[in-house]
């Protein structure tokens, strides 16, 4: 389970997602979080899933490898898809006991799954194609007009860059020391969703010694390069727009005019 998490991962492959500039990334990213929150019907969602398919083939990123990562939500998903299954009034189909099961419940319950599934893989395909580095310039640059109003942007991005960074890290981490403490006789797979839980505190100690340790490690890298923020940086590999993102923000803009209209029109 904890190796069946992808985002915040990169894997380098060369594809035209990757040679893309990063802001066309996130901007796109944004765009498909958008528009699966504006669809309603089943026609955005089949717009959706062409536009989520093209995006994984054009990445050349294995699908297996990237729907990996939904068995870690696979518990919230669960959830989710209850709650809306069985606590949505309207046309009753059948009852389970107490619970009864309407056809606006099974219909939202639906679509829930496929959002969230949706907003994770599309997640991580930004993730996947993106370096830490590439992400931070990204961000920065993007929302580089909020330092008009004191908004430290740079600063956020690189705490953003340095989470996304330490995602894969502290994955590796834990499943070692998971696997450490398995063979002095630990059990984490036997009894009950409680006493799995409690059997997950030991590895939380070390763990988080672990992390406050990369974290000074860091810190003191930083220092010792004389790193003071932002100010009067500049950039060794300074971003710049090529014919392939003028030609994604148009897609970007077509793709979101799709889904307003299967809005509009149903």
């Amino acid at each position: 389970m904890i190796r069946e998490i992808t985002i915040g991962q990169y894997y380098p492959v060369d594809s035209v997602l990757h040679r893309m500039d990063p802001r066309t990334k996130l901007f796109g990213t944004m765009v498909f979080i958008i528009s699966l929150f504006l669809a309603d019907n089943i026609w955005g969602y089949l717009i959706a899933t062409l536009f989520l398919a093209v995006a994984i083939r054009t990445s050349r990123v294995p699908f297996s490898f990237m729907v990996r990562g939904l068995r870690a939500i696979l518990f919230l998903l669960l959830i989710s898809v209850s709650f809306n299954l069985f606590l949505t009034d309207g046309q009753e189909l059948f009852r389970l006991g107490f619970l009864k099961v309407t056809r606006e419940g099974l219909r939202m319950a639906g679509f829930m799954a496929v959002r969230l599934i949706y907003l994770v893989v599309g997640s991580s395909i930004m993730t996947l194609t993106t370096t830490p580095n590439q992400l931070t310039d990204g961000l920065e640059k993007s929302l580089g007009f909020l330092k008009r109003v004191g908004v430290p942007i740079h600063e956020i991005s690189m705490m953003m860059s340095i989470a996304l960074r330490f995602i894969p890290i502290l994955v590796e981490e834990t499943d070692k020391i998971m696997k450490a403490q398995m063979a002095r006789g630990a059990d984490f797979e036997s009894g009950n969703l409680i006493q799995r839980a409690r059997s997950m505190v030991p590895i939380l100690v070390p763990l988080f010694i672990s992390a406050f340790r990369r974290a000074t490690d860091l810190a003191m890298a930083m220092e010792a390069r004389c790193y003071h923020g932002g100010e009067g940086r500049t950039k060794m590999k300074p971003l710049r727009y090529a014919v392939r993102d003028y030609t994604a923000y148009l897609i970007y803009g077509a793709y979101l005019c799709l889904i307003a209209a299967t809005k509009v029109a149903i």
